[in-house]
């Protein structure tokens, strides 16, 4: 499985092991223009033979779509129909504040913290879909 954080500006990225259990991150995909930004995603599906893609679905605390779900939603039908891999919508709350805490505790500096934010926030995304199966959640 294959987690993006969607960004503006960049994309965080995390792979699941073979089996399905753990959750790697993967260096962040820069945005340059959503051409090429679906090539390169759909590259790295292909490299790391993913079957399943998640993309954090940006939610209010009460668990109602947030104002770029939209836009989310949209993203993740391009990238369906390009790389021909199902695409699944993934709750995101907390994911980046769990992130940039991680981090913050950590001690590393400010500069190293927001390169690392992306990669951390789509591994603890993808993990909780991990954990969340493993628990019988469903595939």
């Amino acid at each position: 499985m294959l987690a993006l954080d969607l960004g503006k500006r960049r994309i965080g990225l995390a792979v699941s092991d073979s089996l399905g259990i753990t959750a790697q991150g993967l260096p962040t995909l820069e945005r340059r223009n959503l051409k090429a930004d679906l090539h390169a995603l759909s590259s790295l599906i292909r490299e790391h033979a993913v079957d399943l893609v998640l993309i954090g679905n940006p939610m209010h605390l009460s668990g109602r779509e947030g104002a770029q779900s939209g836009w989310v939603r949209e993203f993740a039908a391009k990238l369906e129909a390009q790389a021909g891999r199902p695409v699944r919508l993934w709750d995101e709350r907390l994911t980046t504040r769990e992130a940039a805490r991680v981090l913050r505790e950590s001690g590393i500096g400010i500069a190293k913290r927001n390169q690392a934010v992306d990669r951390l926030s789509a591994v603890l995304l993808l993990q909780s879909y991990l954990d969340w199966r493993s628990l019988g959640g469903g595939g």
